[in-house]
């Protein structure tokens, strides 16, 4: 059985580039969250340092986060993200806590 797979990103827009960066992000939730395996994408703006945002993704396993990945709006994301915003992103497995 699968696990899923939890991907955490802290996005922060240089400077100027808020606006550019939300319309990136906005064009990624719908075809995102609309690929087998996705179970959560989800777009949060930091209300002290608007030009911070989190991205919170859930997929059912590694495979739909490698499927993701192929996708064409994934890699217009990643041949544009770095232009626009300094990009720290966590790839997660469920912790083993009893």
């Amino acid at each position: 059985m699968s696990s899923p797979v939890k991907i955490v990103a802290i996005l922060a827009a240089h400077p100027g580039r808020t606006a550019e960066l939300k319309t990136l992000l906005s064009g990624m939730v719908a075809p995102s969250r609309a690929e087998p395996g996705n179970l959560r994408w989800d777009i949060w703006q930091d209300n002290t340092s608007p030009d911070r945002f989190v991205l919170d993704e859930l997929y059912t396993s590694a495979q739909a986060v490698a499927a993701h990945r192929e996708t064409p709006h994934f890699k217009h994301y990643v041949s544009t993200i770095n232009d626009l915003a300094e990009r720290k992103a966590f790839v997660l497995d469920p912790a083993d806590i009893h």
